[in-house]
């Protein structure tokens, strides 16, 4: 599920690559997106993004002409219109050809250009969503990164509220808190600090200030560093850490952030360097355990007293790596289909070869013995009715005998009369 550092990662995707771009015509949805119709058509508008936490924010601003009057009456938009995106499990963009169009893609907008090409919000499996003329969900706290006093604010000021009665690690995952924090995220974090994952959240926190008098505030890289020194830096940056878990929050994400050499791309097939990040999360040797909403937690060592009764670790799932993991261009659907006919091919034709012939003699076989049986017992009964018979001896049957009195008595009567 993309988090907080993916989402930001997204808005700089978006900003980059529809820098210059002139968009047109209506923002058209798929027929199978379930998400409200945008209502929004210009002749020609830009589009820049922004990101909060677990949101980002697409806003559609149209280019000033002097025909003013004229695009009022056509229906053309005139003032900008923010659209927020939740991305779900799979949500993401991708700047294409129109020709390229991804399979998947459930918003488009088409720019003024030709050939034309299609910022699109793609999401396979259909959990994100958009809201025209949105604005920040209000259930959803300070962004961890980017509004990091008023996120230490909010969660110290609350530490009386009956949320952080339960375990750490869920309350991680609790966005009115923690608004961009996620499962990778909250493992790293824990296992930075050598905290229990089931332990109170409250007394975790406790003694925490509102303010952090050590953090001193820098900019986020957009641009990628080089990477000769990222070994011994990541190796000094774990030393120098404090048990300060508000801090690490806000700190992480940004270390994500910053690992991105082209920014948000999802046609990357090569995630090596976010492996290689990866302390806990995934990593071999750690232990993985469901919480009490059903989500995997990576941790090491005890889990901690409020671990879930009953609770077992999920069997590890092997990641196969796939080259182009995005890619839906018409090349790539020849390709797929050609390989599944050919597998299916060859599957039928295993199965033609092989397994018909070793039915057809198992069932010849299972006939043959049942006409057999069948006409065993067939003769068994004939001769036993035969020894029968014979051992009744010339005997004259009774209605041998009976027939001709009865017939000769008929014949009397009728003479009598």
């Amino acid at each position: 599920m993309p988090e907080g550092p993916e989402l930001h990662l997204a808005s700089l995707y978006v900003n980059k690559m529809c820098n210059g771009v002139v968009f047109t015509g209506p923002v058209k949805k798929s027929d199978v997106s379930k998400s409200p119709d945008v209502p929004f058509t210009c002749e020609a508008y830009r589009i820049t993004a922004t990101s909060r936490g677990k949101e980002v924010k697409l806003t559609l601003t149209p280019i000033k002409s002097d025909d003013t009057k004229q695009r009022l009456k056509t229906g053309q938009a005139d003032q900008p219109m923010d659209i927020v995106f939740r991305f779900g499990m799979s949500g993401n963009f991708r700047f294409t050809t129109e020709d390229e169009l991804p399979k998947h893609s459930h918003l488009r907008f088409y720019s003024k250009e030709k050939p034309c090409r299609v910022l699109s919000f793609v999401d396979v499996r259909r959990f994100g969503s958009w809201q025209p003329s949105g604005t920040w969900q209000s259930s959803r706290g300070p962004c961890v990164m980017f509004e990091y006093k008023s996120f230490r604010e909010n969660v110290v000021s609350h530490l009386s509220d009956r949320a952080f009665d339960r375990p750490i690690c869920e309350v991680l995952l609790n966005q009115k808190y923690f608004n961009g924090i996620g499962n990778y995220l909250r493992a790293e974090i824990l296992f930075r600090l050598n905290i229990p994952p089931f332990v109170a959240a409250r007394t975790t926190l406790e003694g925490l200030d509102s303010e952090d008098l050590c953090e001193s505030e820098k900019p986020v890289k957009k641009e990628n560093t080089e990477k000769k020194h990222s070994d011994r830096a990541k190796q000094k940056r774990v030393k120098e850490e404090t048990g300060d878990l508000l801090r690490l929050c806000h700190t992480v994400p940004l270390e994500v952030v910053s690992l991105g050499g082209k920014g948000y791309d999802p046609e990357k097939a090569d995630y090596s360097d976010f492996e290689a990040w990866l302390q806990c999360y995934y990593v071999d040797g750690m232990k993985s355990i469901r919480d009490h909403n059903g989500r995997t937690m990576w941790f090491k060592g005890d889990p901690g007293p409020m671990v879930p009764k009953d609770s077992k670790s999920p069997k590890p799932k092997k990641r196969a790596k796939k080259e182009d993991d995005h890619d839906y261009t018409d090349k790539k659907k020849v390709a797929r289909s050609r390989s599944s006919s050919t597998t299916k091919k060859q599957v039928k034709q295993e199965a033609m070869t092989k397994t018909p012939k070793k039915n057809k003699d198992v069932c010849v076989k299972e006939s043959q013995s049942k006409t057999q049986k069948g006409n065993a017992q067939h003769e068994k009964k004939l001769t036993a009715r035969r020894r029968k018979s014979s051992s009744a001896g010339p005997t004259t049957p009774v209605n041998l005998v009976a027939g001709p009195q009865r017939q000769s008595g008929r014949v009397t009567r009728q003479k009598s009369n």
